[in-house]
């Protein structure tokens, strides 16, 4: 009996603990380890595959956005497989062993519907490419090729780089996106030298309005519009758009919520579908195994 990409995403659907061939082979009817193996071994698949199954699901908005961040896939376990290396994850709040995952979100601000159309394999050893690579080849494609109808580009802290925020400019596109904190910045017009951003002087309209800054590092005459975003009791996001005729903190605020989208991809990613669970050692399968696990 012979097996193909669905019946392997139905099995990553239907299993909820062991996501392994043999476990495949085990309960699927005349089929074997090894062709389990090879089919995992003969695809070559990647994000376009991904693209070529959403692409007619969209729904488009002239509001529509696109939103980038990275998942460390967790392989703490692991001592002899490809892809693997020791990377920052967020969620472990550490640097862990895993594959990195860089994903590409269109969110419908609209009808609160988000589809993944891209990502890509953290992999500078085979590559050479970083992350901020893989976000600036994905914002090309989505725009140039994928032609998504959008209006803003939504970075976290990490991605929140002169070179991307420019490159997304350059595109004609709105970009939002917090700032670490440490940040130097200059709100004073060039009375004052540069500040951390957290230690910027904030008063009533500026709070509801934002303050129009300049960030340390960028063109002399480019300005950025920066927001006070209060998130939580024991947190604060400083928030910065090109939009400079943006007048609302709650708008901006209501914005970078719809950053959580991607992060409610990656749990459902690896809640739902045993992305993280798969052992095999090659790279190729890992790849394979990854991509039916998005398709899912």
């Amino acid at each position: 009996m012979g097996i193909n990409r669905i019946d392997y995403c139905q099995f990553l659907l239907s299993t909820q603990t062991n996501y392994t061939m043999t476990r495949f082979a085990d309960h699927a009817q005349g089929v074997s380890h090894d062709a389990v193996n090879r089919l995992l071994r003969r695809d070559k698949l990647t994000g376009q595959i991904i693209w070529e199954h959403v692409k007619g699901d969209i729904v488009a908005s002239p509001r529509g956005c696109l939103v980038f961040d990275d998942s460390i896939l967790d392989k703490s376990h692991s001592h002899c497989m490809d892809l693997v290396r020791l990377q920052y994850s967020g969620n472990a709040h550490g640097v862990i062993k895993g594959i990195g995952m860089v994903n590409c979100l269109d969110v419908n601000p609209q009808t609160g519907q988000y589809w993944i159309v891209d990502y890509r394999l953290f992999d500078p050893g085979g590559d050479g490419k970083t992350k901020l690579d893989h976000v600036h080849e994905m914002l090309v494609a989505a725009i140039a090729s994928k032609a998504l109808t959008l209006s803003h580009v939504l970075f976290d802290t990490w991605y929140a780089t002169k070179d991307l925020m420019l490159f997304a400019e350059s595109l004609g596109k709105r970009h939002c996106c917090p700032l670490k904190s440490n940040r130097q910045v200059d709100d004073s017009g060039s009375e004052r030298a540069y500040r951390r951003v957290d230690s910027l002087d904030w008063n009533a309209p500026e709070l509801e309005h934002g303050k129009t800054i300049k960030i340390k590092g960028f063109p002399k005459a480019h300005k950025v519009k920066l927001f006070r975003v209060v998130v939580s009791t024991n947190r604060t996001d400083w928030v910065v758009t090109n939009d400079l005729g943006q007048q609302s903190t709650q708008d901006v605020q209501d914005a970078c919520a719809l950053r959580w989208k991607i992060e409610q991809f990656h749990r459902e990613l690896k809640q739902l579908t045993g992305v993280e669970k798969y052992q095999c050692r090659k790279a190729r399968i890992q790849i394979n195994h990854i991509a039916r696990a998005v398709l899912v």
